[in-house]
């Protein structure tokens, strides 16, 4: 006898079992369908709104609460070129999300701008136009205010200062012998070094711009060997010997030139006797630093110290050419290196240009050894063998012993005969050059007198300031005006009285990048740059936000100008014991902000918009041609016409969608690819998050709720929420998590705005069957603080909506105006994230027996699981499954599919679709 067969089953005739059961939860229709519809919603008319609602509303008072924790976020300010750029925009919308969000945790919150304002652009700029530098830059300013006071940011502008800075200069330098002012930063040149490993702990700051600044520190352990030189016949002043630094003893074998700096004494000795020479030095100044040029110094000659040791091969004894190369810096070392051709690139490079004779190899690698000789390579050699590996038999008795132990043994025995050998360390670390022969700067605080010499201007005379120059000057002008202003050059000794001059010259604008940080903490004391105990009470910056650009000069002479101050009274904390004066506690690099560009497959020529036919944004063509053009995502620039007005993008779209669309495209580390088209799906999301307020708050109005106390803490237990009610606390539970640690340590905004349309999406389908309920309203309460970092005047207005009851006569709401969401505490966890979690159980979803996905649920109401028949916990199940992402995608994969039956076993655990 058969068996009777079960009829097929698909899986959508259960749904309207699903629905009655669980009201419209799954409902394609109702609320899901109304929130999926997007309306388009005025956005710029919301920012300006808000925008004027909100003046007054930023705390700017200078003084701290001492009883509170602080907070001090700070962007690398911009330079006032008079255009905002997506860069900017990126940068300042990364630091004022993260400045609102502590403020709404109860931070006291220093979020300052101010302007790079002095450098040579501006005074560029000026001489182009003949306007004066400062009205220029002032020009620039009031445009840039304008542009970033759109962007919906919560900047204090009553820090920015009167003197603005620079760090940034594209004009040709020239170089000349001057007298010039230095500043010892050399001296602190072991603690920018060993702090730097405070600063990774924790990933505090980036690994990559801790790697840059080290290597431009550039501490190196080696050898001072000595080299005698010879001459054939007297020269005044002539050193008898020359010391070289090296960190490769073990090459000394293979040394056959050596080179001296410009500006060596044996150099420039010679030059009064040589005028090749002197023509020779006179073109070193056009010459870069990787300069393969040379000239040989006639009838001067090295000998390499190894010919003072016995039984040492006839080449080594042989004399040495003696080169002067632009490629040696004088404070390297003693200004002169050894060239080994064979195991440096740099000296291959340089022999084969000025000698084309042998090059003698006397390292090779420990395979080659056995069958090595006297190791040599012909000139036209395309490489030098640059690793560590075993000295080659043409090494007399250090042949056969490995790079390092040669390097040991050679060393020593120099240092036997007559010292030729000694320990060493060199710095690439130089002193901070700060002259500038420029006007628009800062003042060097200088008056040179005949009598007295340079004397500091007294303090009671600072700052400073630059003459005002009429902009005639600024016509087509070349040098330093300050020269020329008489008035303000020649003054009086602060020390004898005599007539004096002032310095003309200015400083370097990295000087003011290097403590501005410092001086918003106090930007309008006027009798020191700033007060110590809000130097104290606000520093070190918490979080620090720029490019990564800036990893080496502007972030090295801030964090020396940090270490300086604390060892002085502005700044006697230092920042406490572990921090040792560094100025950044957490520093964050943003990625580069990168344009679609167009160019044409023949001729490589970036192409203009008009030269392109879009009608089709993803098949575009080339007017001319008909061809389809490359695409690539290139930095963006005037010349590759791929650039971006971010101000036309909020004037199009709106600050607030902006803003999410730059956190949500790219990590803020990395390189974001600029797609303006993709803006509508944040929009998108803002049309459903609205919809779902407007649909929670009209039917909170129905049933005659009215939410008069909005609490840090939701009013309801969590123990006793009903199954879907658990399900959506616990989502916000753990939103609350991620969307918290993002803001505060890990810094990865794309996964706030992806956590944030997530909740948006589960209130969206799990809302209209409990609309009265209370926890709706704090589920949507919780999502819209959370958003108020990112957007702020959305986040205001959904906010205010979600509030507004009106009265059924006159339409007002009866509280009146709701308080700023910011005003409002960021969510915080109730604790109830582990009880809730236990609420749910693994779901094993089965087709044939086979595991095909597993996925948490909710654990079945105790009334389904106690029914004889299963039909209903059947379809709640099935109804969970969906309403995961991972069920509704492995769902819809089957839509259409006619299932023999649906299995569910021990207790929803496992479910087997059978076919």
């Amino acid at each position: 006898m058969s068996k009777l067969k079960r009829p097929a089953i698909h899986y959508f005739l259960l749904r309207p079992l699903i629905s009655e059961y669980c009201g419209a939860l799954l409902c394609r229709g109702g609320a899901h369908r109304a929130v999926s519809t997007w309306t388009r919603l005025d956005f710029q008319s919301i920012d300006q709104k808000w925008q004027k609602r909100w003046k007054g509303l930023i705390p700017t008072s200078e003084t701290t609460r001492k009883d509170g924790p602080k907070s001090y976020v700070l962007p690398m300010f911009p330079y006032p070129s008079g255009a905002l750029h997506i860069g900017h925009l990126r940068n300042y919308t990364i630091s004022d999300v993260l400045a609102r969000f502590k403020r709404m945790q109860g931070y006291d919150v220093l979020h300052a701008i101010g302007w790079d304002a002095f450098g040579l652009p501006a005074e560029n700029a000026a001489i182009d136009r003949g306007v004066e530098p400062a009205e220029w830059t002032r020009q620039n300013i009031a445009k840039m205010k304008e542009q970033l006071l759109a962007m919906n940011g919560s900047f204090d502008w009553t820090r920015v200062d009167a003197n603005g800075f620079s760090w940034r200069s594209g004009a040709k330098a020239e170089k000349v012998m001057l007298k010039q002012w230095f500043i010892r930063i050399t001296a602190f040149r072991d603690a920018l070094l060993q702090d730097l490993d405070r600063l990774s702990d924790g990933n505090c700051w980036p690994e990559r711009v801790l790697a840059m600044q080290r290597n431009w520190l550039g501490k190196s352990e080696g050898t001072n060997v000595r080299f005698f030189i010879k001459a054939d016949n007297a020269i005044e002043s002539f050193p008898g010997s020359v010391e070289v630094f090296t960190t490769r003893p073990d090459t000394l074998f293979g040394v056959q030139y050596l080179a001296l700096s410009a500006s060596h004494p044996l150099v420039t000795s010679l030059a009064k006797q040589h005028p090749d020479l002197l023509s020779f030095l006179d073109t070193i100044s056009e010459q870069d630093g990787d300069s393969k040029a040379g000239f040989r110094l006639p009838k001067i000659y090295a000998v390499n110290p190894l010919a003072s040791l016995p039984d040492m091969p006839d080449f080594v004894k042989q004399p040495l050419p003696v080169y002067v190369a632009p490629y040696v810096l004088q404070d390297y070392g003693e200004g002169a290196v050894m060239g080994v051709p064979a195991h440096d690139e740099r000296d291959h490079s340089f022999w084969r240009r000025n000698e084309h004779k042998t090059i003698r190899q006397v390292v090779v690698s420990a395979t080659d050894f056995v069958n090595s000789i006297a190791q040599t390579s012909n000139a036209t050699s395309k490489s030098a063998f640059t690793p560590k590996g075993v000295l080659s038999t043409a090494c007399a008795k250090f042949s056969g012993l490995p790079s390092a132990d040669a390097a040991k043994t050679i060393i020593a025995d120099l240092r036997k005969i007559g010292g030729l050998a000694k320990d060493a360390q060199t710095w690439r670390l130089r002193d901070w050059l700060v002259s500038r022969q420029r006007y628009w700067g800062t003042p060097i605080p200088i008056i040179h007198c005949k009598q007295c010499g340079a004397v500091p201007v007294p303090h009671n005379q600072l700052p400073v300031e630059l003459p005002e120059l009429h902009r005639d000057w600024f016509k087509g002008r070349d040098g330093n005006p300050l020269e020329s202003a008489e008035g303000w050059v020649n003054t009086k000794c602060p020390s004898c009285g005599e007539d004096a001059k002032r310095d003309t010259d200015t400083m370097d604008t990295f000087v003011d990048s290097s403590w501005y940080y410092m001086r918003f903490v106090n930007s309008t004391n006027v009798s020191q740059p700033f007060d110590p105990d809000l130097a104290d009470a606000m520093l070190p910056v918490d979080i620090y936000i720029g490019g990564v650009e800036h990893a080496i000069l502007h972030l090295l002479y801030a964090r020396f100008i940090g270490k300086f101050l604390a060892t002085t009274h502005l700044w006697p904390s230092g920042g406490g014991p572990e921090n040792c004066g560094e100025p950044f506690h957490r520093l964050i690099t943003q990625g580069m902000v990168q344009g679609k560009t167009y160019s044409d497959p023949l001729t490589g020529r970036f192409l203009r918009p008009e030269e392109l036919d879009l009608s089709e944004p993803s098949k575009p063509k080339i007017i001319q041609s008909r061809q389809d053009p490359i695409i690539s995502w290139e930095k963006m620039s005037k010349s590759k016409y791929n650039g971006v007005d971010p101000i036309d993008c909020i004037k199009s779209h709106g600050a607030d969608a902006v803003r999410a669309h730059i956190l949500f495209q790219a990590p803020i580390g990395e390189v974001l690819e600029w797609d303006e088209d993709r803006i509508i799906g944040i929009q998108r999301w803002f049309g459903r998050l609205w919809r779902l307020v407007e649909d929670v708050q009209s039917r909170l109005a129905k049933q005659d709720i009215l939410i008069d106390r909005i609490s840090d803490s939701p009013s309801f237990n969590a123990s006793s929420l009903k199954a879907v009610e658990a399900d959506i606390w616990l989502v916000v539970q753990n939103t609350i998590q991620s969307v918290t640690t993002a803001l505060s340590d890990t810094f990865t905004l794309n996964t706030v705005i992806s956590d944030l349309i997530k909740l948006t999406n589960t209130l969206s389908t799990s809302s209209q069957d409990m609309a009265y309920s209370r926890v709706v309203y704090e589920a949507i309460s919780a999502l819209l603080r959370m958003l108020a970092p990112v957007a702020p005047a959305f986040a205001e207005e959904c906010w205010e909506r979600l509030h507004s009851y009106p009265d059924s006569s006159s339409g007002a709401s009866p509280r009146g105006e709701p308080e700023s969401i910011f005003l409002q505490r960021f969510p915080q966890l109730d604790g109830s994230s582990d009880m809730l979690a236990k609420r749910r159980q693994t779901c094993a979803v089965q087709e044939n027996g086979k595991l095909r996905i597993a996925i948490d649920i909710a654990q079945p109401p105790p009334d389904l699981l106690q029914k004889a028949w299963g039909a209903e916990l059947q379809a709640w199940v099935l109804m969970q499954i969906e309403r995961s992402d991972e069920g509704k995608k492995w769902m819809e994969n089957h839509k259409g599919k006619q299932w023999k039956r649906v299995v569910v076993v021990r207790g929803g655990r496992t479910v087997n679709f059978v076919g």
